[in-house]
């Protein structure tokens, strides 16, 4: 099966500059540290603004609650789509054509979780006065295990995915330069202005500088997969370069159709790691595969994000930055970006067979498919270094956005649920800060050892630590809408399913030398083998133990006083959650499989209806479609906009 974790850090170095060279490449690199320095300028500036403007632990972490709408709508998608999203992205879509650009559907799916959690999270902080979400967890089951247990799988995400965004920095700095700089420069160069802003500045910080590298980030997929169109020579030879590529392609589905044309069925049975039949991007396995994307506005991240905002407010984010704009973007431009690479030279067996359809302005085969997109912008390197500096500030931007967040917010849960809640209770404002800081120094530390040792293990602790993030999803359904489980049930299907997405994502299972299953059985996901454990041990311990009845039922009185949809809209919920349903399933899990050939037969470009592959058209349709299924949870059923009640004033002083 295809590592869906696999990073820059992975590809091969590039051989170092001879020192001949070294002039041809002074314009691009003079470019590259000139828009790096003022960028890194403004970030360290909003560090300085953030510092002076961070007076209590409130200012520091949750920049006391006063995040507007628009700032949590910039800062929210910059941390939803990292440097994974610029570099790696393109660069399996490369390899496995739309199959894999089904996994597009994060932009969508990403927020859909926040449509489901944040409002009701923010209401329950309003009213009780929650600084993190293991306070929240911890008082609706009175369970501090629970409460270590968020600020372990936060831990365990955050320095994982940091050290794979500081190793892709170096990488990225080290191809942009032809080997001149070193990736350990760049890792280490990252790190100390990343920990220097968000140290000093906290929450506050982390939001205002988002909002350039959001903008940083779209507008950099963008101006790529422009250039990359211009290189191919246009739509029309773009278009039949795709003919052609699928004409050769030898790999086949069991229909007989071109592995970059279609998904190679709803589900199939893989064992001991092997790859399914056609290509690893089957139905279910793109579905599980969201699932486990979905776990990103499930984090403990984004609950400190909306219970930082002033307002419940969401919807735009998560319907028309997200789910419209990103979503548009990765349909049409990562897809341009990861299929025209074959006609720029990157293909040598493709060039060798179609030398008419190919422009042969990469000079060598690509080593890795992480080098796609470093090695598209290098196109600029002499014609324009000022847009290669400018390129690679968008790929840096990206790679520190959703690190930066993790990193604040790793900082406010030490500081709050482990030092003041187990050891000095007591604690002031000044002292809070203070280890939240070093909370930060000490992840971004952890993060770079990791990052050195191995970037194996790396690889394989990032995919692990994806897959632990939506494991929290069973206790926020508690919180927010379900009463039934119980503290004993959320407690211990925690902890199985963790232990289940450990055998299903990392090893698999062998008994007696023989493999029972091997990765992601059944071309499944191992963060959705995980949540069927957790969901279910959580269901049916519910059914034997009790908890603190009264409380939780305080808590959803709250909910539902705040929360309800007035009697008008209340018939429509059942219908727009099957339709939510539905979407999910057809438009990128088993049911895709009808997208296919519904507009055309992927072996025969003269019946393409649009034409387009029928396979790109069904997944711009299913992404307008799930526009609308977003906008109708987040706006039409409330479930992300202000509350009508706007007084939840009373705030229970506890909250830590």
């Amino acid at each position: 099966m295809l590592d869906h974790t696999e990073s820059p850090i992975l590809a091969p170095r590039p051989e170092p500059t001879p020192m001949t060279d070294i002039a041809n490449l002074t314009p691009k690199i003079a470019w590259i540290f000139g828009c790096m320095i003022l960028y890194w300028t403004y970030c360290i500036l909003w560090g300085v603004v953030g510092a002076r403007r961070a007076r209590t632990a409130s200012d520091y972490f949750l920049a006391s609650g006063t995040l507007s709408p628009a700032l949590f709508t910039l800062a929210a998608t910059a941390v939803c789509f990292s440097g994974w999203t610029f570099i790696g992205h393109p660069g399996l879509t490369y390899t496995d054509g739309w199959q894999y650009a089904y996994a597009s559907f994060y932009a969508l799916t990403i927020p859909l979780t926040g449509i489901l959690f944040l409002k009701r999270q923010w209401l329950l902080g309003q009213r009780y006065g929650f600084t993190t979400p293991g306070a929240m967890l911890a008082y609706y089951f009175r369970s501090d295990l629970l409460r270590v247990l968020v600020v372990g799988v936060a831990l365990f995400f955050s320095v994982p995915y940091l050290g794979l965004q500081l190793r892709a920095a170096g990488f990225l700095f080290n191809v942009l330069t032809d080997g001149l700089l070193g990736e350990q420069f760049g890792m280490w160069v990252l790190a100390s202005v990343v920990l220097s802003y968000v140290a000093s500045g906290g929450l506050r910080t982390v939001v205002w500088v988002a909002v350039l590298q959001v903008v940083l980030l779209a507008t950099g997929i963008v101006v790529v997969g422009l250039l990359t169109l211009h290189y191919v020579g246009g739509w029309d030879r773009f278009i039949a370069g795709v003919i052609a590529l699928a004409g050769d392609d030898p790999v086949r589905t069991p229909d007989g159709y071109s592995h970059y044309l279609a998904i190679p069925g709803a589900v199939q049975w893989v064992r001991d790691g092997s790859r399914a039949v056609g290509g690893a991007w089957t139905g279910s396995m793109v579905l599980t595969y969201l699932i486990a994307l979905m776990g990103i506005q499930a984090s403990p991240a984004f609950s400190m994000l909306a219970l930082a905002s002033r307002r419940p407010a969401f919807a735009a984010q998560q319907v028309w930055a997200s789910a419209f704009a990103i979503g548009l973007i990765l349909m049409v431009f990562t897809v341009i970006q990861g299929v025209g690479g074959h006609f720029l030279g990157a293909d040598p067996a493709f060039a060798a067979m179609h030398p008419d359809l190919v422009n042969p302005v990469m000079a060598s085969e690509l080593q890795h498919r992480d080098l796609l997109v470093p090695e598209l912008i290098n196109l600029l390197g002499v014609a324009a270094p000022w847009l290669v500096g400018l390129l690679a500030i968008a790929a840096l931007a990206a790679m520190e956005s959703t690190a930066s967040c993790y990193m604040a917010t790793a900082g406010g849960m030490l500081a709050y649920d482990v030092f003041q809640r187990f050891l000095l209770p007591d604690a002031d404002d000044h002292t809070l800060k203070f280890v939240g800081r070093m909370g930060v120094v000490g992840v971004v530390i952890l993060a770079l050892l990791v990052a050195s040792a191995s970037a194996d293990a790396l690889a394989l602790l990032g995919g692990l630590a994806v897959s632990y993030g939506v494991q929290m999803a069973p206790a926020l359904v508690a919180v927010c809408y379900w009463p039934y489980l119980t503290r004993q049930g959320v407690t211990t299907g925690l902890l199985v399913g963790l232990a289940t997405v450990t055998l299903t994502e990392a090893a698999g299972l062998r008994w007696f030398g023989i493999a029972v299953w091997g990765r992601w059985p059944l071309t499944v996901h191992a963060a959705a083998w995980g949540l069927l454990a957790n969901f279910g041990i959580a269901i049916l311990l519910s059914a034997f133990t009790r908890d603190d009845a009264e409380r939780k039922a305080e808590c959803h009185r709250w909910l539902a006083e705040h929360a309800a949809l007035p009697p008008r809209k209340r018939r429509w919920v059942l219908p727009v959650a099957v339709l939510t349903v539905l979407w999910l399933l057809f438009a990128a899990g088993p049911g895709a499989v009808i997208g296919n050939s519904l507009f055309g037969d992927p072996n025969r470009p003269v019946t393409w209806r649009f034409g387009i592959p029928s396979i790109w058209a069904w997944q711009i349709l299913g992404w307008a479609v799930g526009v609308g299924v977003l906008a109708l949870l987040a706006y039409f059923l409330e479930s992300s906009t202000a509350a009508r009640r706007s007084d939840p004033a009373q705030k229970t002083p506890m909250a830590r």
